[in-house]
């Protein structure tokens, strides 16, 4: 699939490092320093074509498996985010014990869940398209980060607590 050197976008900022990214939409990006020489970035590339290559099918195979919904299919997740993870998030805010400031519904492409800082959590609608075990799984997590902001072992045994097969739950989310 890939030859010598395969095509890419370069992006130049004041790093220090070459760095490399294949995007979701597989995209090759190369982030440079502002004074890297071309020869040296194509250089750079060329020597790491097996690990693009990797990552370009592992990108192809995601979108193949779970392919961007259509608007009516993004508009009945919206709905459905909506009417179901408060109910879910104030059930297990009960049981935990920890309540937060806030939800929000996002379009998040990268995360499923998020906690800021002042407790406020936010679900992408994305996270529907996964079974309810996996759904819960991510309501506990982002419950979790109410009391430990990291992703600590008292973190771990905090979610454990309430979800013991949390493992196998998260691994939904990774199929």
């Amino acid at each position: 699939m890939i030859k010598d050197k395969p095509a890419y976008e370069l992006i130049r900022s004041s790093r220090r490092t070459l760095a490399l990214e294949v995007t979701t939409d597989c995209r090759v990006l190369v982030r440079a320093p502002m004074r890297a020489s071309r020869r040296h970035i194509d250089e750079f590339v060329a020597g790491h074509t097996a690990w693009i290559e990797k990552h370009l099918n592992r990108q192809q195979s995601r979108r193949e498996s779970r392919p961007e919904p259509t608007a009516q299919e993004r508009e009945a997740y919206i709905r459905r985010a909506m009417a179901e993870l408060p109910g879910k998030v104030a059930r297990y805010s009960t049981v935990m014990g920890l309540y937060p400031a806030g939800l929000t519904i996002t379009g998040a492409r990268t995360r499923f869940g998020s906690c800021s800082g002042k407790d406020r959590i936010c679900f992408s609608w994305r996270l529907m398209q996964y079974p309810e075990a996996a759904i819960d799984y991510v309501v506990v997590h982002e419950l979790a980060h109410i009391r430990h902001k990291d992703h600590s072992q008292a973190f771990y045994d905090c979610i454990a607590q309430v979800m013991p097969d949390w493992r196998e739950r998260r691994a939904l989310l990774r199929q």
